[in-house]
């Protein structure tokens, strides 16, 4: 049975849960330009090469590790109460490098950004299915993977702009969170079904192994280009950033698009998304495998954009359907956690690739070789009555 809502959710909500969904995008983008800097500031630091780069990284491993228990804490106890404390920690942790002077305390915040992150990525995406169901669930689920897109372009532009007045300037940024705590705590609020005092109910592992096991990859494949877009161009002689932001630019906004265009599909089964979706990323990492001039890579990181922006709300929307109130924090938990290792392995899978096969190019090679597998293995492995996407059983 449907959980009975006190209120209907509306556009206020909608507005708050999408933006606070971007939080985990900003913490994973919005330093990225600045990361010379901080290697230059802490350069008499042992090891400074490789610990500068983990201040990016770290928070989306602590995501992939701690969602699960997040989804946890958000069924037992209360989404809103885990929401509002995570974007009040978000702040707090995500502004300490403004006043931190060592790199291991910046490592150590930046774990808890990433602690807070899981928190507030596991409440939104389960609260946007907690308010709505049907074909206005997996629409503004499509939402939320295109608000996502688009914001890591604006993320990444806002960085190197506020960069240049220092590298600390840019986690002045991480304020936006307590701005939005106020009018979530105000305007958000727990659905009826809440607070259960018994046992939760089993989460269903044996369905949610296959879409999460999907996800994994598909993480791999979703960051690939994200982070390696800029390598492949300066191989090519691109060495203009503001050529290479337009070009990742273009590459978002094919993922926008496509992300976009999930409610519209979502009246189709992932038996019938998922190969299409694989196999857009695998024929755009060909393509740029294939041949290195400028054109033909632009070509492929828009083909890769599309594939991977349709991707996305499949997974998490296949994964999510079937789960009951009680269910759905620890599912969705699990689902984003799955997401994120997969988005922290991906450029450690394409360096080691790249090491094997003679070089980056090669690498993404490779990885469309996998996704043109996969496409193909999801037609096997998604199960022949997995129903419509727009459908759910709630």
């Amino acid at each position: 049975m449907p959980a009975v809502l006190e209120r209907r959710a509306g556009l206020p909500q909608l507005v708050l849960l999408l933006a606070g969904s971007c939080l985990s995008v900003l913490g994973a983008v919005l330093i990225a330009p600045v990361l010379p800097q901080m290697t230059d500031h802490f350069a008499g630091v042992p090891g400074a090469d490789v610990l500068v780069p983990i201040v990016l990284t770290v928070p989306a491993l602590i995501i992939g590790l701690t969602a699960p228990f997040a989804g946890f804490i958000a069924d037992r106890i209360d989404r809103k109460r885990v929401l509002i404390i995570a974007m009040v920690g978000y702040t707090v942790f995500g502004t300490a490098p403004l006043y931190l002077d060592t790199l291991g305390s910046i490592i150590g915040s930046r774990v808890l950004v990433g602690l807070c992150e899981a928190a507030i990525m596991t409440c939104c995406t389960t609260l946007i299915a907690d308010y709505w169901s049907g074909p206005r669930r997996s629409r503004y689920l499509g939402l939320q993977t295109l608000l996502a897109s688009v914001s890591a372009t604006v993320f990444l532009g806002l960085g190197g702009a506020l960069g240049s007045s220092g590298w600390r300037t840019p986690f002045w940024l991480y304020l936006v969170a307590a701005v939005l705590a106020v009018p979530m705590a105000l305007l958000i609020w727990q659905p009826a079904a809440s607070g259960a005092k018994g046992p939760l109910p089993p989460v269903p592992w044996r369905r949610l192994r296959t879409p999460c096991l999907v996800t994994l990859a598909g993480g791999i494949a979703f960051y690939a280009l994200i982070v390696e877009l800029s390598f492949v161009l300066d191989e090519a002689g691109v060495t203009a950033t503001a050529t290479i932001g337009a070009l990742s630019a273009l590459m978002s906004l094919a993922t926008a698009i496509a992300a976009g265009s999930f409610a519209k599909l979502s009246g189709r089964t992932p038996r019938q998304l998922l190969p299409v979706a694989f196999g857009l990323a695998a024929a755009g990492f060909l393509v740029i495998w294939s041949n290195g001039s400028v054109p033909v890579i632009t070509v492929g990181a828009v083909l890769t954009g599309a594939g991977t922006g349709l991707l996305l709300p499949v997974l998490l929307t296949w994964a999510t359907n079937g789960l009951s109130f009680a269910e759905r924090g620890r599912g969705t938990g699990l689902w984003t956690g799955t997401l994120f290792v997969g988005q922290f392995l991906s450029p450690i899978l394409i360096t080691g690739l790249a090491g094997a096969f003679g070089g980056l190019r090669p690498a993404l090679g490779v990885l469309g070789v996998v996704a043109a597998i996969l496409a193909v293995a999801t037609l096997r492995i998604v199960p022949r009555d997995a129903g419509p996407l727009n459908v759910t059983h709630d």
